[in-house]
């Protein structure tokens, strides 16, 4: 499983991120499986993480959406020692995993359908960013051969007697079974944390850490696991036993592509 890895002290703050953070009170932001430290201010939010060339890659990404989509805007970027500081704009909403969206799931998966064509939407024509599966398997070679594959936080059936033997054999399956894809704007992590609803309507979209042109189900994928373990119980511990997460098809006026659905979930277990 992932950990936060920073801890938060305002003297170790670049002076610029001080200054403009100054007076402020706030607090950190535990909800997430990132390991980047997040510091909420009153109107501004702090993402801090060891410094990485992807760290570029999403501050263009956020900077590219700017206009097109609810997001945040980017403030300021600092770096001090090897650790980056990136400065937001803090988006208004709940969490789509409020108590309030879970108790009206009806009202809920309509508006997370709503937001995955928000994103189809957009012109992907000149997006800085692509994070096709070529790109993903890559990564997830580079993580496997680091050590950073964590079996722990898989779900139950990925390894196992009835999944496989170990991350090694889940690559090799993921290599021979790439599907078709079907490349849109990606959010990269479309679980009902990072998406923030407010007055009925999508009022942003955060974490956009992934963010690029990818296969339409990739965000479908994790958007049902999330959908389904938000009501499942295996997150917030609350079961909603009346909840289909089938229902997301639906309001997305789609069927089910379960073999997608499954190799991207898959796929995820890799990061």
């Amino acid at each position: 499983m992932r950990h936060k890895t920073m801890q938060f002290d305002r003297n170790m703050l670049p002076d610029k991120i001080k200054e403009l953070t100054a007076g402020q009170q706030c607090n950190m932001d535990e909800v997430g499986l990132s390991t980047s430290t997040v510091i909420v201010f009153e109107d501004m939010v702090l993402k801090m993480d060891k410094y990485s060339p992807e760290v570029e890659a999403t501050i263009r990404m956020m900077r590219w959406l700017e206009g097109k989509l609810p997001v945040p805007k980017v403030i300021c970027h600092e770096m001090k020692e090897d650790i980056s500081y990136l400065l937001m704009s803090k988006v208004e909403g709940e969490m789509s995993c409020a108590e309030y969206y879970l108790e009206h799931p009806h009202e809920l998966t309509s508006l997370l359908a709503e937001g995955l064509h928000m994103l189809w939407s957009v012109d992907v024509s000149d997006c800085p960013r692509v994070r096709d599966l070529d790109t993903e398997l890559a990564k997830a070679k580079e993580r496997l051969e680091q050590g950073l594959v964590d079996t722990l936080d898989a779900e139950p059936d990925t390894y196992g007697a009835e999944g496989f033997a170990n991350p090694e054999e889940l690559l090799t399956w993921l290599l021979e079974h790439k599907p078709d894809s079907e490349p849109v704007l990606s959010h990269g992590d479309y679980c009902l944390p990072n998406v923030l609803l407010a007055d009925g309507r999508i009022s942003g979209f955060i974490d956009l850490g992934d963010a690029g042109i990818a296969d339409k189900w990739k965000d479908i994928s994790l958007c049902y696991r999330s959908l389904k373990h938000n009501f499942d119980g295996t997150y917030g511990g609350k079961v909603y036993p009346d909840f289909n997460p089938d229902m997301l098809f639906d309001k997305l006026g789609m069927e089910p592509d379960w073999e997608k659905l499954r190799y991207y979930i898959l796929l995820d277990e890799m990061f």
